[in-house]
């Protein structure tokens, strides 16, 4: 049995708290009734796509809202809606991390967008004083700064040739199915992180 020296962990879900409802109903105050059918865990809408891509920006992302809107939306109500959906770190989780780390290496693997980036930075801080993730991790990978995105295996593909870790030697932990079934089809150990799990319960070396 290969050793385990690697896990990847997904962010959404499994560092972070989040609630894809806040934002449905955000949005639907501002005139957008069919929010949810646009956006969620399982399905992203082409502008959606493109913006964890990296392939648009932020002011283009909000200009394409605008249109959708009621009169009267500005952008500053659109970054409050997408943003609701962001809840707390898991502090527990958080502490766990650095004890893990010194046994594996850590990589972060995150379907975001710079609007989130930020926004989950401002969180961090304001609970853990920290600039960003990167005190827990080797290496964080965000889809709209490689432009690629899970659970297409291209982008897997790319974080092992860029960290220059061994598929049979790596751990991958998220929280969606269809990241969990691409990566295993790619030969990953993985964990589907259930409602209510918790990464500082997982018997690591028996996954």
């Amino acid at each position: 049995m290969t050793h385990l020296k690697n896990i990847i962990f997904d962010l959404g879900g499994v560092l972070i708290n989040l609630d894809f409802k806040k934002s449905t109903d955000e949005f639907r105050a501002l005139g957008f009734l069919n929010f949810e059918n646009m956006f969620s865990q399982f399905k992203a809408d082409k502008l959606f796509e493109k913006l964890e891509k990296g392939l648009i920006n932020s002011e283009d992302f909000y200009t394409v809202l605008l249109k959708v809107g009621k009169e009267g939306t500005n952008t500053e109500q659109l970054q409050h809606a997408w943003n609701s959906m962001l809840l707390d770190f898991r502090m527990e989780s958080l502490a766990y991390l650095s004890e893990l780390k010194k046994t594996y290496n850590l990589f972060l693997l995150s379907n975001t967008n710079a609007i989130h980036l930020r926004a989950f930075n401002n969180i961090l801080k304001e609970q853990t004083g920290l600039d960003s993730l990167e005190n827990f991790f080797t290496k964080s990978y965000y889809s709209h700064l490689v432009g690629l995105r899970k659970p297409n295996n291209d982008i897997f593909e790319f974080v092992l040739a860029d960290a220059g870790i061994n598929i049979n030697e790596t751990l991958f932990i998220d929280d969606t199915k269809d990241n969990i079934e691409a990566a295993a089809k790619m030969g990953f150990k993985t964990h589907l992180l259930l409602p209510g799990e918790k990464i500082e319960n997982l018997p690591y070396e028996n996954l």
